[in-house]
C-alpha cells in the first residue's frame, strides 16, 4: 500500500498491486487495473518509487513458521 495526495489535498492509501500504470500529462495520473483513474500531485518518479519502496518492505517481512 502506497500513500498519494489527490489534488484536494485529501490523501489515499491505494494498493500498489492494482496500479496497471502511471502517466505524466503533465499532471500524474495513475491508472489501477479496475479501470480507476487518479490525478495526483506527486510526480510519476514519486509514485515509483513508493511502489518500490513498498515493494521492498514486503521482501523483508519473516514468514510466519
Amino acid at each position: 500500500m502506497i500513500l498519494v495526495t489527490r489534488f484536494d489535498n485529501r490523501r489515499v492509501v491505494v494498493n500498489a498491486d492494482l496500479i496497471k500504470y502511471v502517466e505524466s500529462t503533465p499532471d500524474t495520473i495513475v491508472t489501477l487495473t479496475t479501470g480507476e483513474r487518479m490525478l495526483v500531485k506527486e510526480t510519476p518518479e514519486e509514485v515509483v518509487g513508493r511502489v518500490i519502496e513498498y515493494a521492498r518492505r514486503l521482501r523483508m517481512i519473516p514468514e510466519a513458521s
